[in-house]
């Protein structure tokens, strides 16, 4: 029955892995067309598209909410590591558990909070990019701090069972 289970969440981390990689390649792609052709247009025809700013704008909000996502889900976010010098393998394996849920916390706080912000935009109409709704925009900051949320909670059952084998210690920060 647990290999099931193990199967199953490597078949959806594989899963999300692969939308994640996608749609940070996409987006990264996308905002260089869009930034080399608004740059085109304005030099050369003297003309440009209004909300191609604001959708760039957008852009890079999303592709910074996915990649704190990835980041997350390969343990290669920044982190600020003062301890791991001086403490032996064991004790740096549950300090870095008890870190990680401590990002949990924040992070869910953090989309719980957006989620509120969310619905405000939702009650007062808010638009983006002429008029689309600013909360289908902006759903991204709930959604990828619940999904840190989530990977932190993970890596950090994996680090305090012992599942997890601790990087080398790199220079702190």
């Amino acid at each position: 029955m647990a290999s099931k289970i193990f199967a199953t969440l490597a078949r959806l981390d594989s899963a999300g892995r692969f939308v994640e990689n996608t749609l940070l390649v996409l987006l990264l792609g996308g905002m260089m067309i869009l930034s080399v052709t608004h740059i085109v247009m304005r030099e050369v025809f003297n003309t440009g598209v209004v909300w191609s700013g604001e959708l760039l704008k957008l852009m890079v909000l999303w592709l910074a909410m996915i990649a704190t996502v990835a980041a997350c889900r390969d343990d290669r976010h920044i982190r600020i590591d003062a301890l791991s010098h001086v403490l032996p393998d064991n004790l740096i394996r549950f300090s870095r558990a008890f870190v990680d849920l401590f990002a949990a916390v924040v992070c869910s706080a953090v989309a719980w909070h957006a989620w509120r912000y969310l619905q405000l935009e939702i009650e007062f109409e808010d638009t983006v990019l002429i008029d689309t709704p600013a909360w289908i925009a902006h759903m991204i900051i709930p959604l990828a701090f619940a999904i840190t949320a989530y990977r932190f909670v993970i890596g950090a059952i994996k680090k305090a069972a012992g599942l997890d084998e601790p990087k080398a210690a790199g220079p702190a920060l």
